[in-house]
């Protein structure tokens, strides 16, 4: 496998192409078909940068600016991007950009490919964050730059597969930033963490909200709703899929019969623990530890 590096017009730039001949290798290699790169540049200070495609690139474009200002005309809608924004060009679609003459944006960007690109850029479109700022980190930037060394230097395919891996959650972490910004709140809500908490310790327990709510001392319609808005599920959906874990672990490791399972697991009604867990796993407590055995 061969790359081909070109360093040209703008001061600092970076660009690495990947040849025709590699990328068909890409697109039939197992590991990197779903998502690879065809190439990968910086753009620093890019004063008078300018590009427009008629008919589009057969690849879809991820630009993230870090400095200055650009802007980006897809389908004749234009979009202004600054400094810790970004933006992805849909495949196929008729698009120009270029950088502000006043003040000339800095852009990492991309082009990828590969069947999982379409599935990630509606995912990019359904959350509708062009406009949104994600904050500038200094690991994103590492990340960038050890994916353009490894394209740079090492033409083997598991060098290739790890720089393509690498690029899919690079661009990934830009499209889920607000999921993973909504993770991190909820690792600071100590409510929510301490509720969950709570369940564990109390798996073998038949809980009502009341009990939570004088254990924590909020009413239970703020405790019910801080935990779906912090979880996404309702607190009992969420009890009872701890409790078929749970359940799952029981059926794998003991001998315990399925009625002794459901009242550990704070059940009375063997019957009704049966079908709960049924709902979840798709197979009774019976057959799954059946197929467990085989």
């Amino acid at each position: 496998m061969d790359s081909l590096a070109i360093q040209q017009g703008f001061l600092g730039q970076k660009i690495l192409v990947i040849p025709k001949k590699t990328r068909k290798e890409l697109k039939n290699n197992a590991m990197t078909a779903p998502f690879y790169i065809t190439d990968i540049g910086q753009y620093p200070n890019a004063e008078h940068h300018m590009r427009e495609r008629q008919h589009g690139a057969k690849q879809y474009i991820f630009i993230y600016c870090t400095g200055g200002e650009g802007w980006v005309i897809e389908r004749d809608l234009k979009t202004i991007v600054s400094p810790n924004q970004f933006i992805i060009i849909e495949k196929d679609a008729p698009h120009s950009y270029g950088a502000s003459e006043e003040h000339p944006w800095t852009i990492f960007w991309i082009h990828f490919s590969g069947h999982l690109s379409e599935a990630l850029y509606q995912r990019y479109a359904e959350l509708n964050i062009k406009d949104t700022e994600v904050p500038y980190m200094n690991e994103r930037i590492e990340v960038f730059d050890q994916i353009f060394e490894v394209l740079s230097d090492h033409y083997r395919a598991k060098n290739l597969e790890y720089a393509c891996l690498l690029a899919l959650h690079f661009i990934s972490s830009f499209i889920f930033n607000n999921e993973d910004r909504n993770s991190n709140n909820f690792k600071k809500n100590t409510l929510t963490q301490d509720i969950i908490a709570y369940l564990r310790e109390h798996i073998d327990k038949s809980l009502r909200a009341e009990d939570l709510a004088q254990k924590f001392h909020y009413s239970t319609s703020h405790i019910l709703s801080t935990f779906k808005k912090s979880t996404g599920y309702p607190l009992f959906k969420f009890f009872n899929m701890k409790k078929v874990q749970k359940a799952c672990e029981y059926l794998n490791y003991t001998d315990l019969s399925i009625k002794e399972i459901s009242f550990k697991l704070g059940f009375q009604d063997p019957l009704y623990f049966s079908r709960l867990f049924k709902s979840q796993m798709g197979v009774s407590p019976r057959k799954y530890r059946k197929e467990q055995l085989e």
